[in-house]
């Protein structure tokens, strides 16, 4: 009894040095190789480090790479390694205290890795641009590219990318999805799938904070894996976890109001942060289809002015997002510019919609829309617009693996669709009108072609010159608008609740988790 009490009062006053959130969705694999989606970027961002990392401001920074140089053709990168970055301590090590210091082989090999068609990690595209690379010596690791492509840095500091050691993956083999060893600034600690994951500090982690002190502050990182977001939320009001993520419609009303703004029964108890997020939610038209309706430029013009995007966001998600009234590219990223996009337009709609009708002969014309449940309503509310305006819109409604299935092989003659950024350069989003990136070997989706367009694209990889590279992004993306193959619908936001206590979560346009400057203050 008196052990039992010592644990739990011991327990109890740590409890503020372990930050606890929600997974709703279950965790697969924590080999960075595999990090494809935020449930597994998350808690690998908190086990592994790589070359580069990003800065909340998305400003690529030293991370495992203390410095490095770009040769004037911008075709050759050589990176100077940090000495004193050890991996997470294992026995497979076999050195006196376990422990392993990173060196440019490693890179080497998990790069390899990554490339191997054996391992078939989703991210090997990340290297597709690369000719060759090699460790020139323990600190010096280079990269050389086929041509030139100036988010290539961006590219590098995707957790794809990161170092693990060979040894480790040797010993583990498949199972090193469960039994993770990197470098970053909390450890492996225990894993019950689809109930628990705990990660553990790393006592030897590199970084310090501006006055000296080791990074991180917590002791520890405890995830659960609640599927229900109803559930989720009740756990974040009873204040057993810390962090909220998203707005969910099922709780949105009970935390906000109309406005967007924290309801006065949290306000004590919560912190709301909203911030722009590298999103734009958007519904894309299949131009290769046969149908009529899609293939006019003028219905999908006379779609994008027929509904009130702002009305949308004030009403379906409490003021969380910006109307998507310029172009694809979203706000917060470099690239993004106030272009003249669409505004609610009801008049005008109609006029295109009834000019349609007369030179075609259909005077009944339908574009039918696919989506998941998540987005009936924004859906259904741009389907009761357009009948005002004279078009009929069906909704077709399916799981969202279905949807991704459909999408990719051009079952859908129109799709809602997001587009998250990988890394953070607008060629990202411009890629997805590029004609060689037809679906399925890209994720151009609409099957838009533009041999203008193309031509742009291709020079703009080839500028170096940040600025002047922006100029080429606004033209491609007035293309996008002025020929209309998406209907752009709003630029999402980061949204995140946390509670009182919590503080160094800074938000960040990709929305990923970083925890390793996070404190937890005693309630």
């Amino acid at each position: 009894m008196i052990v039992t009490g010592c644990s739990s009062n011991d327990s109890q006053n740590r409890d503020h040095l372990v930050f606890r959130y929600n997974e709703q969705y279950q965790i697969s694999t924590l080999d960075p190789a595999f990090a494809r989606n935020p449930s597994i970027i998350w808690p690998t961002n908190q086990l592994f480090n790589g070359l580069v990392q990003l800065d909340d401001s998305l400003n690529i920074q030293p991370d495992i790479a203390k410095n490095w140089h770009i040769s004037d053709d911008a075709l050759q990168y050589t990176f100077t390694l940090r000495d004193d970055v050890p991996f997470h301590k294992h026995a497979q090590f076999k050195t006196k205290d376990s422990t392993r210091y990173v060196t440019a082989t490693d890179f080497a090999y998990s790069f390899n890795r990554l490339t191997d068609a054996s391992v078939a990690s989703p991210g090997s595209w990340v290297l597709s641009n690369v000719d060759h690379y090699k460790a020139l010596n323990d600190s010096t690791f280079l990269i050389q590219l086929k041509q030139p492509f100036p988010a290539f840095l961006g590219l590098l500091s995707m957790r794809y990318c990161s170092v693990v050691p060979k040894e480790i993956v040797d010993f583990y083999g498949n199972d090193f999805r469960s039994n993770p060893i990197g470098t970053g600034p909390f450890k492996f600690k225990r894993w019950e799938e689809g109930v628990k994951l705990v990660l553990r500090k790393n006592e030897l982690y590199y970084e310090r904070d501006e006055a000296g002190n080791q990074l991180p502050y917590l002791e520890a990182v405890a995830i659960t894996f609640l599927p229900d977001k109803q559930s989720e939320f009740l756990q974040f009001a009873q204040g057993n976890l810390d962090f909220l993520n998203s707005l969910d419609p099922s709780y949105k009303d009970e935390l906000l109001t109309a406005s967007g703004r924290l309801r006065e029964k949290y306000q004590n108890e919560v912190n709301l942060s909203v911030s722009p997020q590298l999103n734009t939610e958007y519904i894309g038209f299949y131009l290769d289809s046969n149908t009529k309706e899609v293939q006019s430029e003028l219905l999908r013009k006379a779609i994008n002015y027929g509904f009130d995007r702002q009305k949308m966001i004030t009403y379906l998600r409490n003021g969380i997002g910006k109307p998507a009234e310029h172009g694809f590219i979203p706000m917060g990223l470099p690239g993004f510019d106030y272009i003249k996009g669409y505004t609610y337009n009801p008049t005008l709609s109609r006029k295109l919609i009834q000019q349609y009708k007369k030179e075609s002969g259909n005077m009944n014309p339908m574009i039918s829309i696919g989506t998941n449940s998540q987005y009936l309503d924004i859906c259904e509310y741009i389907q009761r617009e357009l009948q005002k305006a004279g078009l009929r819109v069906e909704i077709n409604v399916m799981p969202p693996s279905t949807l991704r299935q459909m999408k990719s092989s051009g079952e859908l003659d129109a799709f809602r669709a997001s587009w998250i950024a990988d890394y953070p350069d607008a060629e990202n989003y411009l890629s997805l009108f590029y004609s060689k990136n037809f679906t399925p070997n890209g994720p151009n989706y609409t099957h838009f072609k533009s041999a203008t367009y193309d031509s742009i694209y291709e020079h703009s990889l080839s500028m170096v010159d940040v600025e002047t590279r922006k100029l080429e992004y606004k033209k491609m993306d007035s293309i996008i608008i002025a020929q209309s193959p998406i209907i752009p619908l709003y630029y999402d936001e980061v949204v995140r609740f946390t509670r009182k206590n919590i503080s160094g979560l800074t938000p960040n346009p990709q929305n990923f988790l970083v925890l390793k400057r996070v404190k937890k203050a005693k309630m």
